[in-house]
């Protein structure tokens, strides 16, 4: 597949006004209703070597390591999606699996090839607004498409992280398979190679409910 369209950027940026305020509220409303969210789940084990594999990002010369299965069918979508819509991947810009030091934020989700780590030079662990709105934006429309199961880094309230993706269900989670076998579906049906457009209604109310419910437990 080819590199991002110049219509397909001039789309976000022309728009991306029309959602920061509902993203800002769905902030604000979060906060308010952490006592009645649900926990996230503990951290995945360490993955077995002869589970993991390496995998393309599709349309870029990216490569990552991740748990196979189901996890890796998911967040290779998102890692698809963060390279057409949000900022071009090239090879050595995407980790998935790896054994950092002990204490590394997210470590857990590394070592269990269930988390990617997107630009992290560009996202450092601790660091905050390093997306322009239309990203942010794209970043919460890719979240609600995989309807929860994964989890953003920039939510963490202890060390936000913005390049982080990892997964908020375990690997063998019922939840976790849909999802898989939704974005796994796609790849060879008619139009799915455009962009979605975040900016529908429908959309943003998806992205602004699962906002709500995942800053109130980041």
């Amino acid at each position: 597949m080819s590199e991002p369209t110049e219509d397909a950027t001039r789309l976000g940026r022309r728009r991306f006004l029309a959602i920061t305020g509902g993203l800002v509220a769905a902030a604000s409303i979060g906060v308010a209703i952490a006592p009645g969210a649900s926990a996230a789940p503990p951290a995945n084990a360490p993955a077995r070597p002869d589970a993991l594999a390496a995998f393309p990002v599709e349309g870029s010369n990216a490569s990552v390591t991740l748990l196979s299965g189901p996890a890796a069918v998911v967040l290779l979508h998102v890692a698809r999606r963060y390279h057409y819509e949000v900022a071009t991947l090239r090879a050595g810009d995407i980790t998935g699996y790896a054994e950092p030091p002990a204490g590394t934020p997210f470590e857990a989700d590394y070592r269990s090839g269930t988390a990617i780590a997107v630009h992290a030079a560009r996202y450092p662990a601790g660091a905050t607004g390093g997306l322009f709105p239309h990203e942010l934006a794209v970043v919460r429309d890719i979240l609600a498409e995989c309807e929860g199961v994964v989890r953003w880094g920039g939510d963490s309230r202890k060390t936000p992280k913005e390049g982080h993706f990892r997964l908020d269900v375990k690997p063998g989670d019922p939840a976790l398979a849909r999802v898989a076998a939704k974005v796994g579906g796609w790849a060879g049906e008619p139009g799915r190679a455009a962009p979605a457009d975040p900016f529908t209604p429908g959309r943003r109310r998806a992205a602004e409910r699962l906002a709500e419910r995942q800053i109130a437990t980041g």
